[in-house]
Formats: structure tokens, sequence, C-alpha cells
């Protein structure tokens, strides 16, 4: 008898009609614990999600809308994209967390750790353990909100991304069980039977090349000088480049990264605004040094980086987070098909982000996700 893989995967266009009963369809009997949706802002989120609530229901449905999808032929666009977590392989607690820009912390840290407890207590057989977050990805919150996450969860390993819309970054949307939220995160505390590896991956080398922030706005994420310069002037000197020719492939290119410890983590640029400001995907105070990184081949480590959870067995799937400005950095530098291969081969399934969290960190320009592989043999199974 063939075994299932460990999550059921679905995928439609996001103008197809009736995509929910479509996807429902592909999925196959439940139950599942939980489903995911990836939604393509192409794609009618409100009539989608209100319709994906009653076909599943009995399980939690997350939905965020995105800025690419990772799918049956890799980097995808304009589809949805469905991952259930049947009940036989998996128990989840979920947990909203409306209005995060006033969120009350010590609440969220309590009630994450009575979910916890309740979860590890009607599933004490499932031995694997790992939380997902799904959160308003122009929310500018990701930084506080990981870090509160991570003190109610503990131990307990953490990945997630931020919703996305294209490249527009007009508007994002998250919903859950069929309600609909702006400002807002999903957190889904999951145990399995099946083992899993939580990991973050990204092909960039710091270089000599630093610079100070001498002036920012970290509440909107803007960088007003760096070197006592205009921040876009003196980032274009650094860099070669003409400061009136910035563009999202330069910040693609040309990324800058922070050193925390003992690592280095992307501070990506999103765009120069109207002021000669450099507009981040996280919070960049003053007084942080910055560091040019450059580029690893990124089909090279990514296939290295995927390959080593295959060294024993392979995984089932990938679920993953892969930041916008990497799929730019495909397409540029014409490796799209590459990538694309690479994670077909590797069954990574997910979305395109405006940003990643691993951790109690909030990243840019990296793939975070979670390895889950096949389930271990049970005496009741």
């Amino acid at each position: 008898m063939t075994r299932l893989p460990a999550l059921r995967i679905a995928q439609v266009q996001a103008d197809a009609p009736n995509p929910a009963q479509s996807l429902c369809n592909q999925l196959g009997d439940g139950p599942f614990s939980m489903v995911c949706l990836f939604v393509s802002p192409e794609a009618d989120f409100a009539a989608l999600t209100s319709a994906a609530q009653t076909l599943f229901a009995g399980a939690d449905v997350l939905s965020c809308t995105t800025a690419g999808e990772l799918g049956e032929n890799g980097y995808e666009d304009g589809q949805i994209i469905a991952i259930g977590f049947p009940e036989e392989n998996f128990a989840t607690s979920t947990y909203v967390i409306d209005d995060i820009s006033k969120m009350d912390e010590q609440s969220v840290v309590d009630t994450l750790i009575q979910q916890r407890i309740e979860l590890n207590q009607r599933a004490d057989t499932m031995e694997s353990e790992f939380a997902f977050l799904l959160v308003d990805g122009l929310s500018l919150c990701e930084e506080k909100l990981t870090g509160v996450l991570a003190s109610g969860l503990g131990t307990m390993p953490l990945f997630g991304g931020s919703s996305g819309d294209g490249t527009e970054f007009g508007q994002t949307w998250l919903a859950y069980n069929g309600a609909i939220r702006q400002d807002a995160a999903v957190v889904a505390l999951v145990r399995s039977h099946c083992p899993v590896r939580v990991f973050s991956l990204d092909h960039l080398i710091p270089t000599e090349t630093r610079m100070v922030v001498t002036g920012a706005d970290p509440a909107n994420r803007l960088v007003t000088e760096i070197n006592a310069e205009p921040a876009a002037k003196e980032y274009a000197r650094l860099t070669g480049k003409d400061p009136y020719q910035l563009s999202a492939f330069t910040f693609a290119s040309h990324p800058v990264v922070v050193r925390l410890g003992d690592t280095h983590h992307v501070r990506a640029i999103q765009r120069v605004n109207e002021n000669g400001e450099l507009v981040f995907f996280s919070a960049v105070n003053e007084g942080m040094v910055l560091t040019l990184a450059q580029h690893q081949d990124m089909a090279t480590h990514l296939e290295a980086g995927l390959s080593k959870f295959s060294e024993d067995v392979a995984p089932d799937h990938i679920l993953g987070c892969d930041c916008l400005l990497r799929r730019i950095e495909a397409e540029q530098t014409q490796k799209n098909h590459e990538i694309s291969n690479i994670l077909k081969r590797h069954n990574v399934v997910g979305f395109s982000t405006y940003g990643e969290q691993i951790g109690g960190l909030h990243v840019n320009q990296t793939l975070t996700g979670v390895a889950i592989f096949p389930p271990v043999a049970r005496e009741d199974g």
C-alpha cells in the first residue's frame, strides 16, 4: 500500500472558477487539523477564504496574500497554494493577534504559554513541534512581534513569513477561519508524528565595506542619513550606482547586513522615497553599522542547503517562506528556471514574502521554513 505524504498539497489558478472547491477536491478527504492558503493578490481573497471556511469545516484555515507563490513548478505567479495538515499526523493550536501595533505583550506571552501546555497535553504522543507565523507584511511590527512570541514559545522553534502584495506594497491581507484581518498575525503551534527541521538559508557574504546609520526613524523603517550624508546618495556612492537609478534589482544585488552575535542578517532595502531616504523591510536604528554583502551563486547555495536535509531520509515536503528579493535576483540574473527546478525537486511549497521570521528575529532575503519528514512508525499505526 502506497503511503500518503505527510502533507497534502493542492494548487489552482487565481482566476479559476470556484477555486476553493477545486482545492478541496485536490486535497482529498480529511480530517485536517489545519489548512494554509497562500493566495495571489490576483485572486478574490474574500470569496476564497469564505468558501474555504465552509469546505474545510473542523480545520483551522489560515490564509494570506503573497508576493508570489512556491508551487508545483517552483516559482509561480497568479496561483493559490493549499497545504493540508492531516489530523493523523498533526495537532495544532492557533492564536490570532489583532492590532499587533498595540498588542499587550504580557497577554500574548501568557496566552502562548497556556496554549502550548494545552497542546502538549492533547498531543503528548507527538514528539516533534514547531510554530508557524503569518503576519501582515505592511504592519512594520515584525521585529517586536517575533521577540514577544519567542518569549512565550520557549524552546519551540518558530518560523514564518510576512504577507505580500506582489511588488505593489499597497495592502496585504490575512484571514483566519474566514475572518479577514490587517495589522494582525496568526501563529499556529504544531505538534507532529513527523520529524521536522526548522531552518533559514541565505547566500550572502559580508564584505569589508561598512557604513554607519547616522539618521533613522526605526518605527517607520526609514534611514535618512548614512555616514552623515543623505542615505540614498551615500548608498549609491558605496555601491557605485547612480542615486537616481536605484531600483529593486539594485537593492537585491547590493544588500546590506547587520551583525547580531556571531552571525550577519540582511536588512533589506525596499525603495527610495521622494525625500531621498531609504525605506527598509526591517527596522534600522541610528548608530547601527551596516555592511555591504556579496552574493554566492544562489542556485548552487540553495541546492547544497536543501540537499543536506536528504542525507539520511528525504523530507516529504519543505514549507518555505522565500523573500521577494530572492525572486527578483533570480529573475534578473536569469536563474529563475534553475532555482524553480531546485525548489520543485526538493518539494518546496509556500510563498514569496515581504520578510521572514526565524526564532526571535525578523530577517530578509532568506528562504526560511521547515522540512517535514515521513512520519515515524507508531505502535498504534
